[in-house]
């Protein structure tokens, strides 16, 4: 017969206190219950506050019959908080200690991408990028001070990819420059050069080294982002339309944008969400393209948002432009979101031609509705729920089908 002994009282080893300066160190990839932390979410918040600034402009833009030039602009300024956002994450993944110094140059990050925010009505009216290059710096310095942090523990390979890391957030920081003190034509092709520079940084600092980042820790952070990207646009299209009816006597007019908007809101939530990705994110060939293709996900799902507000300001007569354009203002980013989460997370689900062709026929008939007139955006809100209903129903039967074949597998 054993016996146990009993547990130790609690008092008898009280929990110790961290060190407020602690070794940045790489943590482990395979580290169980790796969850996003608070200060990753308050990191999210800030920066959606940028995104928020981003959308208000290209509103203005598009509405004023703009819409060639508040799309460039609004793909650069949001390029900016996409790669200092994602840069981010990624190192959070492989390095957070959560230390006290860790955290203030966290909160710098965050100060610089309000400064960013600050400037992107300039960047938008005035061509001036004085403001936004001042904040985007303060979010990249910080960055290569981390980096600089974690080269000083690191030995080897490792220590070599963090001070290439450094090394190539500095010298783009030099490169993007050219947006303040060139000309304003030139300016777009600055943007095209220096956003491969920049995505070309991860690629070659990580050749002999890879960062342990954690997979399911960066689809939580990817995700929780998308969710407070698709929230900003529920929110924009409810200030919208709310400051529609104050002004305006037109509920029969703004109900159904209301109503579509809300579907096809609801629709990309469930469609992004509606398989595990982690499993798929398994080396750096695969989650770099993933990474970036985010991009087009992030900037889609916030340009739905405008794009509502765009219709509702045609709806009550404000805005310069067609029902057609206005309509396209919410069709296209739509076609563009299912496109791409098509691309990067459920082709690799999906099982047959027919769950396959679901989101890109889904994407055409979107755009199809675009000349709809009044009823562009309710229906496109109703197609992309009928894609919602139509892949739940065939991941069904095919699940059906399985069950049989599984059971007289096991009975044979």
């Amino acid at each position: 017969m054993t016996s146990s002994s009993p547990p130790a009282p609690a008092s008898q080893h009280p929990p110790q206190p961290l060190r407020p300066l602690r070794r940045l160190t790489a943590r482990g990839r395979d580290e169980a219950h790796r969850v996003a932390s608070p200060l990753e979410l308050f990191f999210d918040l800030c920066f959606v506050v940028a995104i928020a600034q981003a959308g208000v402009e290209l509103v203005h833009a598009v509405a004023a019959g703009h819409a060639g030039e508040g799309v460039l602009n609004y793909a650069m300024q949001f390029f900016a908080i996409w790669w200092a956002w994602m840069n981010f994450t990624w190192f959070s993944s492989a390095y957070d200690n959560d230390d006290v110094l860790y955290r203030i140059v966290t909160l710098v990050q965050i100060a610089g991408v309000l400064v960013l925010a600050a400037g992107i009505s300039q960047a938008f009216t005035d061509h001036d990028y004085l403001v936004v290059w001042l904040g985007y710096v303060i979010m990249r310095l910080a960055m290569a001070a981390q980096w600089l942090r974690a080269a000083r523990w690191a030995r080897g390979a490792e220590r070599t990819m963090a001070l290439r890391y450094a090394g190539g957030v500095l010298l783009c920081l030099v490169g993007w420059l050219g947006l303040v003190v060139l000309p304003v034509p030139a300016r777009p092709w600055v943007f095209l050069v220096m956003a491969i520079a920049e995505m070309c940084v991860p690629l070659y600092a990580e050749k002999d080294y890879t960062t342990s980042w954690h997979p399911h820790h960066i689809a939580e952070r990817y995700g929780l982002f998308t969710i407070i990207v698709l929230g900003e646009t529920i929110s924009a299209a409810t200030v919208a339309v709310k400051s529609a009816l104050a002004e305006h006597d037109a509920l029969s007019e703004l109900l159904p944008i209301a109503a579509g908007g809300l579907l096809i809101v609801f629709s990309a939530w469930w469609i992004y969400f509606v398989v595990p990705i982690h499993g798929h994110l398994r080396s750096n060939k695969e989650s770099f393209l993933w990474g970036y293709g985010h991009y087009l996900i992030f900037a889609s799902a916030a340009s739905i948002g405008a794009g509502i507000e765009v219709a509702v300001e045609e709806a009550v007569g404000k805005a310069r432009i067609s029902t057609t354009a206005a309509s396209a203002a919410v069709t296209v980013p739509t076609a563009l979101y299912l496109l791409t989460v098509w691309a990067l997370h459920s082709r690799h689900f999906k099982v047959g031609l027919a769950q396959q062709l679901v989101l890109p026929v889904t994407a055409l008939l979107v755009v199809c509705c675009t000349f709809l007139g009044d009823w562009a955006v309710p229906a496109a809100g109703i197609v992309s729920a009928l894609a919602v209903a139509t892949g739940t129903a065939l991941t069904a039967r095919a699940a059906g089908r399985e069950r049989p074949a599984e059971a007289t597998a096991a009975a044979s």
